[in-house]
C-alpha cells in the first residue's frame, strides 16, 4: 500500500529532501513528495476479500483521509 499526501497539501519533508538533493548537485530535481510504502501479507484471503480488507485498513488506520490518499496492489502469495 502506498500512502501519499493529497495534492495541494504541503510536504515539508519532501521540500527538505529536494533542497538537499539540489545542494548535492542534482539540479534537475524539481520537487519531491514523501509518502509511506507498507507491505501487508494476508493469510487465506481471496482477491476480492483482500481488496475489501486493504481498503478498510487504509480508511480506518493507515491513511489520514483528510491529508492523505492511498492505493494498493494485490499480488498472489505463496502458502508457507
Amino acid at each position: 500500500m502506498r500512502v501519499t499526501l493529497k495534492e495541494g497539501v504541503l510536504d515539508p519533508q519532501g521540500r527538505t529532501i529536494a533542497g538537499a538533493l539540489q545542494s548535492l548537485g542534482y539540479q534537475g530535481v524539481e520537487a519531491v513528495r514523501v509518502g509511506k510504502h507498507i507491505q501487508i501479507r494476508l493469510r487465506g484471503a481471496d482477491y476480492a476479500e483482500a481488496r475489501r480488507q486493504l481498503t478498510e485498513m487504509g480508511q480506518r488506520l493507515l491513511a489520514n483521509p483528510v491529508l492523505e490518499d492511498f492505493r494498493f496492489t494485490v499480488e498472489p502469495g505463496t502458502e508457507a
